[in-house]
């Protein structure tokens, strides 16, 4: 399960040491972790990694099929954990240290950087190879993150990007080496601690508004 620690002024979440899929206890363990960082006072940001081979690998299809009468206000609380970290009033990093995948991969997205590793390990948006559509809000914050046609590519070809080729096309902004994942996420959050408050929050809000509204759409949230 997620476990939040704190470094000085930034916090680190920790995302599981397996798959860190989505399920619904691990959706509320983040959200109460974002709920602390969002209520400490003072210069903070936040890292968030895991242990292991993989970031994360998004959904947990286990659950979803085994409680289909769920899917809706599944993907609500899935997309609604996007949105708060997208618009979240902390600079946010995230530190891709294994496989981001699915919507491992959109939560990566939700961050303001990325840095990832570079000798291992894939990111990609499988979608089109697994049969599961984008819902309108997850599309919305995957083309308000990426370039027009490097989102065009990861959502309809499925291709799994490396760290360096993830680092050329600004899917991530670093690829390190392994052992610097995390000390070169951790020095981009500590630069930007001073940032936090309602200020950079109302700021990332007005910046992506639509993707916003889209993702908390809870009317029609699969399309």
């Amino acid at each position: 399960m997620p476990t939040l620690d704190r470094q000085d002024t930034v916090f680190v979440l920790d995302l599981g040491d397996t798959e860190n899929r989505f399920h619904p206890d691990w959706l509320a363990a983040v959200s109460a972790a974002l709920d602390e960082v969002e209520k400490a006072d003072g210069p903070r940001a936040l890292v968030t990694t895991a242990t292991g081979k993989f970031y994360s690998n998004g959904l947990d299809l286990d659950w979803l099929f085994a409680h289909a009468d769920q899917h809706q206000q599944y993907v609500v609380s899935v997309q609604e954990l996007f949105a708060r970290l997208l618009s979240l009033p902390v600079i946010t990093v995230a530190a891709l240290q294994g496989h981001t995948f699915a919507a491992g991969a959109m939560l990566s997205l939700a961050h303001d950087f990325r840095v990832m590793r570079a000798d291992r390990g894939f990111w990609c948006l499988p979608e089109a190879d697994i049969n599961i559509p984008f819902s309108p809000g997850m599309a919305a914050l995957i083309q308000s993150r990426l370039a027009p046609q490097t989102a065009h590519e990861a959502m309809v070809t499925a291709r799994r990007y490396g760290g360096a080729d993830a680092a050329a096309l600004g899917i991530v902004d670093r690829a390190v080496a392994e052992d610097a994942v995390l000390p070169a996420a951790l020095e981009l959050a500590h630069a930007q601690v001073a940032k936090a408050g309602a200020t950079l929050g109302t700021i990332k809000a007005r910046m992506y508004a639509p993707a916003l509204a889209t993702l908390r759409d809870t009317t029609n949230p699969l399309g």
